[in-house]
């Protein structure tokens, strides 16, 4: 080889050298990550973010400092979060370039849960990598206007995954959300990678509505009203007139005219009537006392012939 071609390659290595080492850097960069739903404070303040950047809380946590998105990592943690990253730094790992995501506001982009429901936390990722999730809520009580502190955190997740699988850009994560939670609360996301030393940290605000009696409760809370008889009076319980072809053995019913009608108050029982206490009918009275007048008649008649 020539002394001119020594010289051209020299430069032409030269000057790719850079370039290959950029792109090797590059490399791993694609495989990071963060939670995209419950959106992270990262995405939700990034360009992936949206409407959702321009938020007061985004626009605080950008002046104060906020890196990439999917970069929020540690290495060599191996297990010790709670020793590494100290408290009131747990949203940036306790890294400068993020510490704009520990701002202690109540006004962060957020996504509304169901307590005791099920959920699918999405972390977006491009590479597959060996690791296990842990999915952390803050416990009942929880003040988002103070520094998040690990003693704000439940001690155990209420939920794990390890080494699920990358599909479509992202790992999800399916869950159980505890039943006790209401008002807005943080979940907070630990990746611990075993392809790769890093651990990578996320949080994710949410908010749980109150719980709402259902319809049917509040229906058997309040008693209906009685409905009236259109025969008797409200509240009366209806009683019904003996049959007279029917009684017990050994009893003797007296029968009842089909014109009256038995009624009794609330507790009261009414006998039916007896033969001693039965009232005659007006037309009985009537053709009685026609009875009589016609005999004082003939009984005059005959006392003045005489």
């Amino acid at each position: 080889m020539t002394t001119a071609r020594r010289t051209a390659a020299r430069l032409v290595l030269g000057g790719t050298g850079p370039l290959l080492l950029a792109v090797a850097a590059a490399g791993p960069a694609a495989a990071h990550g963060a939670p995209t739903d419950p959106v992270s404070r990262a995405v939700a303040c990034s360009p992936a973010g949206g409407q959702r950047a321009q938020s007061a809380a985004c626009r605080a946590a950008a002046g104060a400092g906020v890196a990439a998105f999917d970069n929020l990592r540690l290495a060599n943690v191996n297990g010790r979060d709670r020793q590494v990253v100290p408290d009131g730094k747990l949203c940036s790992g306790g890294l400068a370039a993020y510490r704009g995501l520990d701002l202690p506001r109540a006004d962060w982009p957020s996504t509304r849960l169901t307590a005791g429901a099920a959920m699918t936390l999405t972390y977006r990722s491009t590479i597959p990598h060996t690791g296990t999730f842990k999915l952390f809520l803050t416990k009942q009580g929880y003040d988002p206007a103070k520094p998040l502190k690990w003693s704000d955190l439940a001690s155990e997740p209420f939920a794990t995954a390890t080494d699920p699988a990358l599909a479509n850009g992202a790992y999800r994560i399916a869950a159980r959300l505890p039943s006790d939670r209401t008002g807005r609360h943080l979940l907070y996301t630990i990746w611990q990678n075993t392809s790769t030393p890093d651990t990578y940290y996320s949080c994710s605000d949410v908010v749980f509505p109150a719980a709402r009696k259902s319809t049917a409760a509040a229906a058997s809370a309040t008693p209906a009203a009685p409905e009236a008889s259109p025969t008797k009076s409200a509240g009366a319980k209806p009683t019904a007139a003996p049959d007279p072809s029917k009684s017990p053995a050994g009893v003797t019913r007296t029968p009842v005219e089909p014109t009256q009608t038995l009624t009794s108050a609330p507790g009261e029982t009414v006998a039916a009537p007896t033969k001693g206490d039965r009232t005659p009918a007006l037309p009985l009275l009537a053709g009685g006392a026609a009875g009589l007048l016609i005999t004082a008649g003939a009984a005059y008649t005959l006392r003045r012939r005489r």
